[in-house]
Formats: C-alpha cells, structure tokens, sequence
C-alpha cells in the first residue's frame, strides 16, 4: 500500500454537497488529521428538509471558517498541502458550486492541484478510513438520501453500478414516512430510534421486486403502502401505533438491502461487503447485514457514524487515490448534480 520512501501525501478537501459544510486534511487517503463539519440540520429542521437557497448561502457563510479550522487542527499550512480535493457532484448545484469555487480559487492561489471528487465514490472511500486493512476489490452498498447503489469496487477508482434504485431512494422513504407519522425531519435517525419500541413483525409491508433486475430497488411502493396503512386507518377510525408502523418500515427496508447486498455478493464471487452513506448508520441495517455476512463468510465493512454523513474526509480519502493515478482536474472544473458513478468531467 504505502511504504517509507514515499513522500507523505497530504490533501485539503472541501464537501459542500449538501447541507453540510466541511473541510478536511487527510494523509496518504487514510489517516484523518482534522475533519470539521459545520451542520446546518437545525435551519432545515425547521422547514422539514433541505432548503436549497438557504443551502447554498450558509455554505458561503461557513466555508472559510470551517477551512481555517481545518488547517489549524490538522496544525499545517495551505503551503504543505499537496493538492486541494473537493466535491462537483452530485448535490444541489448551488451548494455544490460554493465548494467548487472555493477549491479552485485556492488552488489557483496557493499554487497546488485540484482534483474534483465525485460524492458518491467519497462515501465508499469513507471505509478505508475507518477499515485500515480494507482494499479492493469488494461490493458496496450505498445508501443515502439521494442514493441507493450496489456497487462493485474493483480496484481503486473502478467502479460498477450493479443496482440502483427505480425511484425513491432508501433515505427519501426514510423521511416521508418519518413524516407522515409525526416524527420530522431527519427521518433516518428519528426512525431508527422509534422502531426500537416497535414491533417490526406487526403489519406485512411489500418488498418490491424489480422484474428482470433482480439487483435493482424500488421503494415508492412501500411508500405508498404505509401511507396507505395510515389513511385506512384514520378512515375506519381505528387506532395505529406509529411505533409498530416505524419497524415495520424499517424491516422492510432492511430485508431488501440485506438480500440484495448479500445476492450481489454471491453473483460476482466477492467475501468482502461495505456499507456507505447517510443510510449506513442506521443500527438495523447495520445489525442485519452483520449477521448474515456472519453466516456465509463474508467480511463486513463499515465507516463510523460521524463518517456515513456528508464529510470531507471521505472526499479526501476518494482524492488521494486519484491523485496517485496522476488525475488532476482544470480551472473550469463545474459543479454538475446529476453527476454518475464511474463518470469524469
């Protein structure tokens, strides 16, 4: 992987997809010597998701503070950086272009390459932070937000989208079914904790099955069916219990992630699974996954807590790999949302 004679490669890097700023200072792709993230979860909080305006104008706000803070934990200078990473895509455009020009004004002054990094390859790179031993090839499976991917990593920067979801992704069911049973936003962690109290075998939700895709998702129709479940009955005038719906949910969610993840496993040979994305620090997938890969063999990877969310770390980990294979982005690198795996500007 790294021996001695090599120079110590150090990357400053930018994420700002999102709602969350952040900037980050990691050495040769694995070790993190600062991570600040700056949360904007209260502001959109109040408005049941993420605002895109508001977004954008508290990236601005917040970038050059959580840089500074950045630099200063990680106790270095732009001048001992070796390169400036930062997230094009995808993301909110507005969002994302906060960061793009930050990294490219920096880089431009302080001298120092850019390389663009793709969101999503972040998110898979965030395990080899966590799991120093881990190295391609192994199938991920991502799920956030925005995304439901089942991924063949290959080797270092060779990605295969081998599933993705039809329509919703697994975060977005997360938080319109938070939302109709009251609990707000963010959905994901509001409901992982409530189906705790929750009986999760007391009403049969679908799992969808995408015809002639066996590793493909489609979680709208579970959307549907639990909205359904609730305006049944409100019309009846019968009494739910929101915490049963929340488990019910959740394990319907969980068994299809599970046995897509392991089937993925199986059908391209691989004893190595990971899990990356907002999604992935939810306890049930977490606990499910864990024992099944138990049972066949498998071994299970996933990232921290703090590193499942939107982070820089993750984008410079994804960044150093890039940059040992000579990939360097131009000053007109843009921010483009619909950004896919595997693709480059």
């Amino acid at each position: 992987m790294h021996n001695q004679e090599q120079k110590d490669i150090v990357i400053l890097a930018i994420e700002s997809s999102c709602d969350e700023t952040s900037a980050a200072v990691v050495k040769n792709g694995r070790e993190v010597l600062s991570n600040i993230i700056s949360s904007q979860i209260d502001i959109h909080t109040l408005y049941g998701g993420v605002v895109p305006e508001i977004a954008s104008r508290k990236h601005i706000e917040n970038i050059n503070p959580v840089i500074r803070e950045a630099l200063k934990e990680a106790d270095t200078t732009l001048e001992e950086v070796d390169a400036i990473a930062v997230t094009y895509g995808p993301g909110l455009v507005g969002a994302l272009l906060v960061g793009v020009a930050e990294a490219k004004a920096i880089a431009f002054a302080a001298d120092k390459p850019l390389i663009g990094v793709h969101h999503i390859e972040g998110h898979i790179c965030a395990n080899y932070i966590t799991s120093k031993e881990l190295e391609p090839p192994f199938i991920c499976l991502v799920v956030s937000g925005g995304h439901t991917h089942l991924v063949v990593v290959s080797d270092y920067g060779k990605y295969e989208v081998i599933g993705r979801t039809r329509d919703d992704a697994a975060g977005e069911a997360f938080d319109k079914v938070a939302r109709s049973i009251g609990l707000g936003y963010p959905g994901g962690p509001k409901i992982d904790k409530f189906a705790k109290e929750g009986n999760e075998n007391a009403i049969k939700f679908p799992q969808a099955v995408v015809n002639g895709a066996p590793l493909d998702f489609s979680f709208s129709g579970l959307k549907s069916a639990v909205l359904n479940y609730i305006n049944s009955c409100e019309m009846k005038n019968i009494e739910y219990n929101k915490a049963d719906i929340a488990a019910s949910f959740q394990k319907s969610v969980v068994d299809v992630l599970t046995s897509h993840a392991i089937k993925a496993c199986e059908l391209y040979h691989m004893n190595q699974l990971a899990i990356a994305g907002g999604v992935a620090a939810n306890s049930a997938i977490r606990a499910s996954l864990e024992t099944e890969c138990e049972k066949r063999g498998i071994r299970f990877y996933r990232p921290t807590n703090i590193l499942c969310t939107d982070n820089a770390a993750m984008i410079g980990a994804a960044a150093y790999y890039e940059y040992m294979s000579g990939i360097r982005s131009s000053y007109d690198l843009n921010a483009i949302p619909g950004l896919r795996l595997g693709e480059r500007q």
